[in-house]
């Protein structure tokens, strides 16, 4: 065994193999893999082997294409079989909330290169041979890349891969000890000796927790049990073989089940409501190859259901039960990339459905570490979107909430509970009593809107217009022709100072940094040009400066911002130290002036000051996300509740409205303001959205992303970010729908809404630059219909000046 290494992964698994491969596919072959016992010893050895595309994140959806692809791919390279079974897959809806689901990732596959469809009954019958019992359901998703596959023979070639590419596996040598160099480097303290690692990543599946302590870092992931049953030989199985063909894979999500050909008889498994967390106080280290006593009592109506459905299965003998854990994050989606306040430590873990998703993550977190950033947009698996307010307190019910909802409808709108309320601002509860409706964002409870008293208290899961309606456009009109006020907790807030803040924060934005009493917004960028965040940078003083910018992306932009370290400049997050309100609407100047002392009617707009309001010590800036004329009142936490009462009691003839997110989206709409995480995320570029209007490539410093940026502007973009009026009927655009153009998927939409204000159904998408005209004729498809609609460039509310007033 060697004692040097640029790469150590941890975990023999799927994932640590297929990171192995891509590393060395990607050129580096300095890789060493250490494994505490055999290759598979953990959850891969017993997983069913199944694989899917079906994903509501597009880009893990994409990912898990490539993963399956690869297969084939991986069979000429090592010339062993991976045992591929494409039988293409069917996934049932009974009824047409899940029918709807199914339409709208018809819809999302159409520019993916996905080629799924929509079936009906009789198309579901002859592709199961009548073996589904038809009983209530109403149509399906058909994927032909679906399938199965033998799960040991898949990891052992992304091993000998990797092995072919140069890597070293070192097995039967568990991992005792990982301690960080001051170089950035990491010792490596193994049964078999201490190795020096420049890189460590930690895929070690069931024992990622205990691995990531070893570091001083908490993983949120937990395994559960989960169950799978293996029949006896079938006849009418045994009779589809005869005829050349196999059962495909039946997803019957209505009944939390999972059925495939095994054999000559069938596979299936559950997750069933009476789940069981496994290895709460940790995965012992002597477990691997044993599988867990059957439990029968649990999956007991599972079953039931099951025969209901398929028939078949009742008079079937069971061969053999499998009953083993297997990890999850807090909300299903894999544990990828550098992790936050650790350098040169990486994860690849809680990749719970291994075989649909092991070589996408493998891919993405080779690209992560051998370019420094991943070809697609990597938000829905990086390790950072959990912050370090997470535990297992948090953690527990939430995987138990993602198990039992693993086959439940998921509604663009919906807010799980679990979990939940575990981060609230200081006026939480005075926005609950008033009626707040609460969604949350990276663990922050956020009002969504305000109920009157007679409305429902909740808001309801939809794939088309929400009882929310009335609330947002109440709100909407009391900005418009009022005044209205908005909290700002769930703002990321960052405090930049020191000699050299300046001169960092050229180098690391591309647009202008201000000068002292103004603001500018600017793009931060990859290398490759791409836009990985949207931040409003405020001038406070020669050398301070407040950077706000998604609340989401706290730990994400501090990893940047680590990475980006330099002498003489010092960066806080004071995200939630640091809050406050947004009041916005025409009588926005009035109240504020009713407040301070200071001469409002001279303060410009895109202006910053520090003002005393009432005996509150605040920073405003005169910007607002409403598009309408307003200004950001930032105060330390501590004074962010007698800010409202002052607030409140001054703009109490004015008519002062509290309004939420619901309402603030749909005001942005009005002037086609884009959304990070929607416009603006890593798989766009400034040219694309619009926001090259921001970047100064003429500016002196040279800035992360420059040559790319300059490239794309001789190029030219091959599509650009335009808005759209929409003939919507019940259902508005989310996100991800299909944009057609004479007959064909032109493109597609980032996001949209209903304009309460202008009484439209809007949209926002990319399209072919060269085919962009104002009043073009498009179409899209929401739910399965395609709504006539038009490009519509001009904004849809003239605020007559207002807002820069």
């Amino acid at each position: 065994m060697r004692t040097h290494t640029r790469v150590l992964v941890i975990g023999g698994g799927v994932v640590g193999c297929s990171v192995a491969y891509h590393l060395t596919r990607l050129g580096w072959s300095d890789v060493m893999l250490v494994e505490r016992s055999d290759l598979t010893s953990g959850s891969t050895w017993h997983a069913a082997g199944g694989f899917h595309t079906l994903n509501g994140d597009t880009n893990m959806a994409a990912l898990q294409g490539y993963t399956i692809r690869l297969y084939k791919e991986l069979e000429a390279i090592t010339g062993m079989s991976c045992g591929l079974h494409h039988v293409g897959g069917i996934t049932l809806a009974d009824t047409p909330e899940r029918l709807d689901m199914m339409k709208a990732e018809r819809a999302k596959h159409r520019y993916m290169g996905l080629e799924t469809e929509i079936l009906g009954p009789a198309e579901i019958h002859r592709l199961t041979d009548g073996l589904v019992n038809l009983e209530g359901i109403l149509g399906a998703l058909w994927d032909p890349l679906d399938g199965h596959l033998d799960p040991s023979g898949t990891t052992h070639a992304y091993a000998r891969a990797a092995r072919l590419g140069g890597a070293e596996f070192v097995l039967h040598n568990r991992v005792l000890a990982t301690r960080p160099r001051p170089d950035g480097s990491w010792e490596v303290v193994t049964e078999k000796g201490t190795v020096f690692a420049e890189h460590v990543v930690n895929a070690a599946g069931l024992w990622a927790r205990e691995v990531a302590a070893m570091a001083g870092v908490y993983l949120p992931l937990l395994p559960m049990a989960h169950q799978y049953l293996v029949t006896e030989d079938i006849p009418e199985i045994q009779a589809i073989l005869k005829a050349g063909r196999e059962f495909p894979h039946v997803m019957d999500p209505g009944g939390e089940s999972y059925l495939r050909q095994e054999g000559r008889g069938l596979c299936i498994g559950f997750y069933e409501q009476p789940c069981e967390p496994w290895a709460l106080e940790g995965t012992p280290w002597g477990f691997g190859h044993e599988l867990l006593n059957e439990q029968w009592d649990k999956i007991e109506d599972s079953v039931a259901f099951a025969y209901r459905r398929f028939p078949v299965l009742e008079r079937s003998g069971v061969k053999r039960v499998i009953h083993g854990p297997f990890t999850f994050a807090p909300d299903g989606n894999p544990l990828v990339g550098p992790v936050p306040g650790l350098r040169n430590y990486w994860a690849a873990c809680a990749v719970m459905a291994g075989f649909s998703q092991g070589g996408g993550m493998g891919l993405a977190l080779a690209q992560w570490m051998a370019a420094g950033e991943v070809e697609r947009d990597p938000r829905g698996f990086d390790v950072a979107r959990f912050g370090n307010w997470t535990n297992p307190g948090y953690t527990v019910p939430k995987v138990v909430e993602t198990y039992r909802m693993r086959f439940s409808v998921s509604y663009p709108n919906e807010e799980r509970p679990a979990g939940r309320p575990l981060r609230t601002s200081p006026v939480h509860d005075r926005f609950r009593d008033m009626g707040a409706v609460f969604g949350q964002q990276y663990g922050l409870e956020v009002v969504n809107y305000f109920a009157r008293p007679g409305e429902a208290g909740h808001e309801t899961p939809t794939f088309r217009r929400s009882n929310a309606w009335e609330a947002t456009a109440r709100e909407v009109r009391a900005v418009r022709e009022g005044v209205g006020i908005n909290e700002l907790s769930n703002f990321g807030k960052y405090r930049v100072t020191g000699a050299g803040a300046r001169a960092w924060l050229d180098r690391l934005l591309a647009g202008t940094i201000p000068v002292p009493g103004r603001v500018a917004l600017n793009p931060l960028l990859a290398p490759s040009g791409r836009i990985i965040g949207d931040f409003t940078v405020s001038c406070l003083a020669e050398t301070e400066f407040m950077l706000t910018a998604s609340y989401g992306a706290q730990a994400w932009h501090m990893r940047w911002f680590s990475d980006h370290a330099e002498a003489g400049v010092t960066v806080e997050n004071r995200s939630d130290a640091r809050t406050g309100f947004q009041i916005a609407g025409p009588r926005a100047r009035e109240l504020l002036s009713r407040v301070c002392r200071a001469d409002v009617a001279a303060f410009g707009f895109m202006d910053v000051r520090r003002l005393t309001v009432g005996m509150v010590d605040v920073i405003a800036q005169r910007v607002s996300y409403t598009g309408d004329l307003g200004w950001e009142l930032f105060c330390d936490h501590m004074s962010q509740r007698a800010l409202w009462e002052i607030l409140g009691e001054a703009g109490r003839d004015l008519g002062l409205t509290p309004f939420g997110m619901r309402a603030m989206m749909s005001l942005r709409l009005d002037k086609w303001f884009g959304s990070w995480g929607r416009e603006f995320s890593p798989d766009y570029t400034p040219a694309e959205t619009g926001l090259d209007r921001f970047v100064r490539l003429a500016k002196g410093a040279d800035f992360i992303g420059r040559a790319a940026v300059a490239r794309a502007r001789d190029e030219g973009p091959a599509r650009r970010l335009v808005p759209f009026v929409v003939e919507a009927a019940d259902a508005d655009v989310v996100a991800w729908e299909p944009v057609w153009l004479e007959g064909r998927v032109a493109g597609f939409c980032t996001s949209g809404g209903f304009s309460h204000w202008t009484g439209k159904s809007v949209a926002m998408g990319f399209l072919p630059a060269g085919r962009i005209r104002d009043g073009l004729a498009v179409e899209i498809e929401i739910l399965g219909d395609r709504r006539p609609a038009r490009v519509h460039l001009a904004p849809l509310w003239d605020d007559g000046g207002r807002m820069r007033a």
